[in-house]
């Protein structure tokens, strides 16, 4: 547990620009996927998020491999969900033939959201059809994505990665 005298360090200001910008990102990211109409907008959020705990950089990559799954899971669950249904057997042939797309493409990384978009897609049970809630799946990562980039773009953070803890070497 940390001693109580070292909290004011760790509530520098390199915590306080952080939090800011993912706070004022995932409000933002919220308002633009409500404003679309997108029936679970929060997705937008949780993708903006993740986004907003890297640099540049690494946000970059981190969402080029994000939409690549969505966009993966999203399609193979509206194919699916269409011909087969929800069924649990169908689902699992699913995520394996996500992992060998994903390998086969270089998108290892893209893999963890195909899957857990395809079974975003195929397992809730909805009352739209399934190429509808995978197209607002997409829209909704995309947004998050989007509102997380621009974001770092235009407001980046002094850190050198995402941690906003103090520097192991910080004296005591």
């Amino acid at each position: 547990m940390p001693e109580v005298s070292s909290i004011p360090r760790r509530l520098g200001r390199r915590a306080l620009v952080h939090s800011a910008r993912t706070a004022i990102a995932a409000v933002l990211s919220l308002v633009v996927a409500r404003a679309f109409g997108l029936p679970e907008a929060y997705w937008a959020t949780v993708t903006t998020l993740i986004i907003m705990q890297s640099t540049l950089g690494a946000a970059l990559t981190v969402s080029e491999q994000r939409l690549a799954g969505t966009a993966m899971g999203a399609v193979m669950g509206a194919f699916l969900t269409a011909y087969f249904g929800s069924n649990v057997i169908i689902f699992g042939l699913g995520v394996f033939a996500l992992g060998l797309v994903c390998c086969a493409l270089h998108l290892e990384d893209a893999y963890r959201l195909a899957s857990v978009t395809l079974a975003i897609v195929m397992l809730i049970a909805r009352t739209r059809q399934a190429w509808i809630v995978a197209a607002h799946r997409f829209v909704e990562v995309a947004v998050g994505i989007a509102v997380g980039l621009v974001l770092t773009a235009i407001w980046p953070g002094d850190e050198p990665t995402a941690s906003i803890a103090p520097p192991a070497s910080a004296p005591r």
